[in-house]
């Protein structure tokens, strides 16, 4: 049996929170919502989630902050920033804290799920090169 993936959406807005539930739980994901990057800190301590789509501008702790703090504890959670004020300066910020990918709201459902798939394809590639003891990715 082939466990679901495990999906983290930290998000103050609602609406969008509610939208990445609809479209990920019908590719067959479990999906967790959170509206703010404490809580988020807080939910990561009891479950170990596979992908987390992060919000950058949140009230309280900010999108790059939790970011770091998920990467430095949970590096093995891959990261998918989708933020409503992309800039070339954040991006580039994100993916040298270890964003996985990097999304324009308003983000169409199928680049949520293409996105989410290459993370879970992209951690269990990195995975397979822990394993393998010589260092070699395995096929």
């Amino acid at each position: 049996m082939i466990e679901k993936t495990k999906i983290l959406v930290i998000d103050d807005d609602e609406a969008v929170r509610r939208s990445h539930e609809r479209v990920l739980a019908s590719e067959h994901c479990n999906v967790e919502m959170v509206f703010n990057g404490n809580e988020a800190l807080r939910v990561m301590e009891q479950h170990i989630f596979d992908v987390v789509l992060l919000d950058l501008r949140m009230p309280g702790m900010q999108g790059m902050a939790v970011l770091k703090t998920i990467k430095g504890r949970w590096p093995e959670s891959e990261v998918i920033i989708i933020t409503g004020y992309p800039t070339v300066e954040s991006a580039k910020e994100a993916v040298t804290l270890g964003a996985y990918d990097y999304l324009a709201k308003p983000v169409d459902p199928d680049a949520v799920i293409n996105a989410a798939n290459g993370a879970m394809l992209h951690k269990r590639w990195a995975l397979r090169c822990d394993q393998n003891a010589r260092g070699v990715c395995i096929q």
